[in-house]
């Protein structure tokens, strides 16, 4: 199997696991460990399992000039961006989330133009406007949106994650083309903890580990490792052989992998309108994954 189509697989991979992680997340927040407070943990075990990792990988010396790179990294793609998701889907509704969410491949595209003047494809636009739309329809069919507090600051909150991903995703680009993935996610982690620490201190001092369910310990524990520690890798290694535009419209495939897992769990079912919006989020990932021709 080729490089590309490892990273293709690691990126379906992480899509996999964000899609089973929503219900599994579900039954650990609020009701054992507030938001903020499982932020914290998330960072802070995944920032020790990355140091340790980095132990026995080949030692990469970082040029001091690229830390500030590392630290907006690290601002973006874990602090701001786990911050202001949380924040706003405790605000909006997760409907309305999980489609503002969905945007992102489209940000990332359009900061990708303009900061990396990265050509915008004809096959790669309908390719995303596709996976869009199928991914919108599969969130929006048969719900209804209601139940948010305050929602339009909630949205706002929720789009402003989805920028800061986008901005991440170009920022860690141009560190993985000058390093390995393991020389750098571990600083990233380390001022991602830094960052959230503040915040989710007073959440996680209330948490009662003493009697806390199994189940519930096997479930921050998959958050923790597979989540987050396992995705973020697995990320990293897709955007040394991808584009961020082609790692961003995976995202797509998150609420397909979310419904199925849900189905095969016995809490929804298939049909007709979720098959086809299956069918268009696949186009849209194929005709954006497809490698353009070179010209002779």
């Amino acid at each position: 199997m080729s490089k590309r189509n490892l990273a293709l697989v690691a990126a379906t991979l992480v899509s996999v696991i964000y899609g089973v992680t929503f219900t599994i997340a579900k039954d650990v927040m609020p009701a054992y460990i507030s938001p903020f407070g499982f932020i914290v943990v998330r960072v802070g075990i995944s920032a020790v399992l990355f140091w340790l990792v980095g132990l026995f990988a080949a030692k990469e010396k970082i040029a001091l000039n690229d830390f500030p790179r590392i630290v907006a990294a690290a601002f973006f793609g874990v602090a701001f961006n786990m911050l202001t998701f949380f924040e706003g889907l405790s605000q909006t509704s997760p409907i309305m989330a999980s489609v503002l969410m969905v945007t992102t491949p489209i940000i990332v595209l359009i900061l990708s133009a303009i900061i990396m003047k990265e050509k915008i494809l004809r096959k790669k636009a309908i390719g995303i406007v596709l996976g869009l739309t199928g991914t919108v329809v599969l969130i929006l069919y048969g719900k209804s949106v209601v139940g948010a507090e305050n929602a339009l600051w909630g949205n706002f909150l929720v789009f402003i994650n989805a920028v800061s991903y986008g901005l991440y995703l170009i920022m860690v680009k141009k560190l993985m083309d000058k390093y390995s993935a393991f020389a750098f996610v571990k600083w990233i982690y380390l001022f991602g903890f830094i960052m959230v620490l503040p915040f989710g201190w007073q959440q996680l001092s209330a948490v009662h580990w003493a009697i806390m369910p199994q189940d519930i310990y096997a479930k921050v524990a998959f958050v923790v490792v597979c989540s987050t520690f396992l995705t973020y890798l697995l990320n990293l290694l897709s955007m040394k052989q991808l584009k961020p535009t082609t790692v961003a419209v995976f995202i797509y495939l998150q609420p397909f992998f979310a419904t199925l897992f849900a189905i095969g769990l016995g809490k929804d079912k298939l049909d007709v309108v979720k098959v086809l919006s299956a069918l268009l989020i696949f186009t849209g990932v194929y005709l954006v994954t497809i490698k353009p021709k070179k010209a002779v």
